[in-house]
C-alpha cells in the first residue's frame, strides 16, 4: 500500500479525500487501573501499602523513591480513615491504582455516607490530621486529590500525582 502524504502509515482504503481517523497511541506496558478489596481492619493498612507498592514496581512504572513514598503515605491515611471511621456501615474497603502516561492516582473507597473534611487538629492530639496530611503531601508533589460520591451511597477518597517531578520555578 503507498502512503499518501498525510499522517503516517498506510492510507486506509477510500478516496483521497477522507480523513484520516488518529490512530490512539499504543499504552505504555506500565498503564492500566488494578482494584482490589480488602476487610476494613487495622491488618488491611500495610496490606494495602504493600500491594501498592509491589504493584509499582511489577508493573515498572517509572517512580522516583520520594514518589513511591508520598503514594504510600496517602494509601496508608486513607486506609486507616475507612477502617477507624467507616467499619462499623463498611466491612470491606477497595484500593485501586491507576496509572497513566504522566500520572498515577490511588484511591480508598468505602461504602459508608459520611464525607470527610481536613480538620485542624489538636498539636497534643493524637490523629485527626490524615486528610491534611494527604493534601499536604499530594500538593507538594503538584498533583490533585479529592472526595466523591459513589453511586452505591459511599465515597471514594483519591490522589492523583504526576510521574515527573514538578519543576518549582
Amino acid at each position: 500500500m503507498e502512503n499518501h502524504g498525510r499522517g503516517s502509515g498506510p492510507r486506509p482504503e477510500g478516496g483521497p479525500d477522507e480523513p484520516l481517523e488518529p490512530r490512539p497511541a499504543d499504552p505504555l506496558p506500565y498503564e492500566g487501573v488494578w482494584r482490589f478489596t480488602a476487610p476494613a481492619v487495622d491488618a488491611s493498612v500495610p496490606q494495602a501499602r504493600h500491594a501498592v507498592r509491589d504493584l509499582l514496581y511489577r508493573q515498572g512504572v517509572p517512580v522516583s523513591d520520594e514518589l513511591v513514598h508520598g503514594l504510600l503515605l496517602i494509601v496508608s491515611e486513607l486506609a486507616t480513615n475507612a477502617v477507624k471511621h467507616a467499619a462499623l456501615l463498611s466491612p470491606m474497603l477497595a484500593v485501586e491504582v491507576a496509572v497513566g502516561a504522566e500520572w498515577v492516582r490511588v484511591s480508598v473507597e468505602d461504602n459508608h455516607p459520611y464525607r470527610p473534611t481536613a480538620l485542624e487538629a489538636d498539636h497534643g492530639g493524637e490523629g485527626g490530621r490524615g486528610l491534611l496530611l494527604v493534601s499536604e503531601v499530594t500538593r507538594e508533589a503538584g498533583g490533585v486529590c479529592d472526595v466523591e460520591h459513589t453511586a452505591s451511597g459511599g465515597k471514594v477518597i483519591w490522589a492523583a500525582l504526576p510521574l515527573k517531578p514538578v519543576r518549582v520555578l
